[in-house]
């Protein structure tokens, strides 16, 4: 008991946000940018602790020009975060995600739900299924989509894979080049099938590579593993906004 009336009271608050960090970061697949706010917290009560008034005043406006910032950029993520209405087009692209050994990841599930529910919806529309194999993937994420719509029922011949994509820009422009060599525009013609949070930054992309795109939104996943996914786009947003991919 002594041991713990010696810790300052001061330190208490940012070792349990360190703790939390550690639990999400080690713990937890895919919490890594919740694991990052709560180190930045942390580190926010030690330099208020130590900093003089001075420094922490120009700290406190660094960090609300930044926060100020992060809600612009969340703006067009939420606003464009939901299908788009009137979403039927020709051809939906399935953006890939990440693929456990054959089986798809929670987060390529959800895209896969939402494009079957597309399909019911839209049965004249054709699906292009879009990623390469990656680390850990024993089959590329378009086989895996496509093994895993036919088993739901969806016909084979309303399916197309493509691949070879690595990213998101080459999943769009990998599927492109299907859809033109089939003697169609893309521009227009196209709704793209992803998770909430990435509709805004893949339709910002298609624009990039000259086609006018709606978006359809996957299931949404657990609500704290969603807002990181949320913070992280935030990162991804300005990426593409300052290079262009």
């Amino acid at each position: 008991m002594n041991i713990f009336k010696a810790i300052p009271q001061w330190i208490i608050s940012p070792a349990a946000l360190l703790v939390l960090a550690a639990f999400f970061k080690f713990c937890m697949r895919g919490y890594d940018y919740i694991a990052y706010s709560f180190i930045f917290f942390a580190a926010l009560l030690i330099v208020r602790h130590f900093a003089p008034d001075g420094l922490w005043r120009a700290v406190l406006i660094l960090v609300s020009i930044g926060f100020m910032y992060f809600c612009a950029v969340e703006i067009p993520i939420v606003k464009n975060s939901f299908t788009d209405k009137d979403a039927e087009r020709d051809y939906f692209i399935v953006l890939g995600a990440a693929v456990h050994g054959d089986t798809p990841s929670l987060a390529l599930q959800h895209r896969l739900e939402g494009a079957l529910e597309y399909m019911e919806q839209h049965p004249d529309s054709i699906a292009i299924v879009s990623g390469g194999k990656g680390q850990g993937e024993n089959i590329t994420e378009a086989q895996c989509m496509h093994e895993w719509l036919i088993a739901h029922g969806v016909a084979a011949e309303r399916i197309i894979m493509e691949p070879k994509a690595t990213s998101t820009m080459e999943n769009l422009q990998f599927s492109f080049d299907i859809i033109r060599s089939r003697g169609d525009d893309p521009n227009g013609n196209i709704a793209i099938v992803s998770s909430s949070y990435h509709l805004y930054r893949a339709k910002c992309m298609a624009k990039i590579l000259g086609a006018e795109a709606a978006g359809v939104r996957g299931n949404m996943g657990y609500p704290i593993y969603m807002l990181n996914c949320y913070i992280r786009e935030a990162f991804g947003v300005t990426h593409l906004w300052v290079f262009g991919r």
